[in-house]
């Protein structure tokens, strides 16, 4: 790149210090157009006097740096600057606001000191020699800046986000342990209201992710779920580990949950994350209860093989509170199921076959529909059953009934491995 022409270092010094002449107003003038344009950054006083301090600092150091003609080595972010992406971070604001308001500030910058070079009248030479420098500089500029305030956010970020789940989980814990709570003094160090339905989940990856990745995407998936079925407040997510969170979805006064509607979110944000839910609970004892019945399911869910992506506490409840021990359950399906407890395919036709038998009434020909089969097949895979077992497939037995959906839900977890 040619040298830049000692007349343009003077003329963009000249600039600058006829620009700076009316700081105050190039500085009001820049916050007024970034705030129009950004409306994530509105609505809080502390927060916008703090951008405008930010914005004065910033047009003041540039018009410094072009007028007496300083290295950008030299350079650090102004205190205003840094302290602004500080509260961005902690008002959980994401970067690109920011980021974007300085690509605005700059541009608007740019028109003043641009109105100014055209006032001096230079020559076309001089003008352009000029221009280039200003864009070179505040360009240069710009970039050291925004990545130091980038930084500074990220870190900020990551400490405000430590710090307060660390005292949230320790809140929640206590609510979940301690009968004699203060809702008055709980839901504002909760920033969640207990007073409202409730309805608790469980959300998991299934392998730990490096970082922060994890529970960033179970966060996201979290905040979906809520806009989708219009939660009226944010949810209350508190991280257990780098892959595991205990989540309450706040309902207001709605005392049910479309749970088609979480699964779609699931089924089509995240296919990697997996998610358990307990029954819509209603004040702290259905805040308790949710979750309780969540953790339940999760545990049944984990053992599953394979492992499902969504599971409903109130589609399980019988083998979720009973699968304290698997080791236990897989005997007793056992003996429920004898012989049939195989695992392959001819026997899960069999046994599936028999659940959808049993959920029909024992209708031969509402079990044919079901299954889209002819009716002597379902009767042939009916007797089938019944001979491998050696007990009939009949309403009132409710522990074969338990027994084929607990294999149905937790699969080769509770079966006998087929013969070679």
């Amino acid at each position: 790149m040619a040298a830049e022409r000692p007349e343009a270092v003077k003329q963009l010094s000249v600039v600058a210090e006829n620009v700076g002449s009316r700081l105050s107003d190039v500085g009001r003038d820049i916050a007024e157009y970034v705030l129009a344009e950004i409306p994530e950054l509105r609505g809080d006083a502390t927060v916008t006097r703090i951008l405008r301090a930010s914005i004065a600092e910033n047009v003041a150091t540039l018009l410094h740096v072009f007028e007496n003609d300083i290295s950008l080595e030299k350079i650090e972010g102004p205190a205003a600057a840094l302290e602004y992406a500080r509260r961005l971070a902690q008002r959980g604001i994401p970067i690109s606001p920011m980021i974007r308001a300085y690509r605005l500030g700059h541009w608007r910058f740019l028109q003043w000191c641009l109105d100014e070079l055209d006032r001096q009248g230079a020559d076309d030479e001089l003008h352009a020699a000029t221009g280039r420098r200003m864009l070179r500089v505040s360009f240069g500029y710009i970039d050291r800046v925004t990545e130091h305030a980038v930084l500074v956010h990220q870190h900020e970020r990551d400490n405000w986000l430590l710090s307060q789940t660390a005292a949230r989980a320790a809140r929640v814990r206590d609510i979940l342990a301690e009968d004699d709570i203060e809702l008055d003094r709980a839901e504002p160090s909760l920033g969640y209201r207990l007073r409202q339905h409730h309805l608790g989940l469980v959300a998991w990856l299934p392998t730990p992710t490096d970082g922060g990745e994890g529970i960033a995407r179970l966060h996201r998936i979290t905040d979906e779920i809520a806009h989708r079925i219009a939660c009226p407040a944010r949810p209350l997510f508190v991280p257990r580990d780098a892959f595991l969170s205990w989540i309450w979805l706040p309902l207001g006064p709605h005392g049910e949950a479309p749970m088609d509607q979480v699964a779609q979110v699931l089924d089509h944000c995240d296919p990697s994350v997996h998610m358990c839910a307990g029954e819509v609970g209603y004040g702290i004892d259905g805040f308790r209860t949710t979750h309780r019945q969540a953790l339940r399911t999760q545990e049944l869910a984990a053992a599953a093989d394979p492992v499902p992506r969504f599971t409903d506490f109130t589609t399980v409840a019988p083998m979720a509170l009973m699968a304290t021990n698997i080791d236990d359950m897989r005997d007793w399906v056992w003996s429920a199921l004898g012989p049939l407890a195989v695992d392959d395919e001819n026997s899960a036709r069999l046994r599936e076959t028999a659940l959808i038998f049993l959920d029909h009434g024992c209708s031969y020909t509402a079990t044919a529909g079901a299954q889209i089969l002819h009716k002597n097949t379902v009767q042939y895979r009916i007797r089938k059953a019944e001979e491998i077992m050696g007990r009939p497939v009949q309403p009132g037995h409710t522990d074969l009934e338990i027994a084929l959906r607990a294999v149905r839900y937790l699969g080769s977890t509770l079966l006998r491995a087929a013969p070679d």
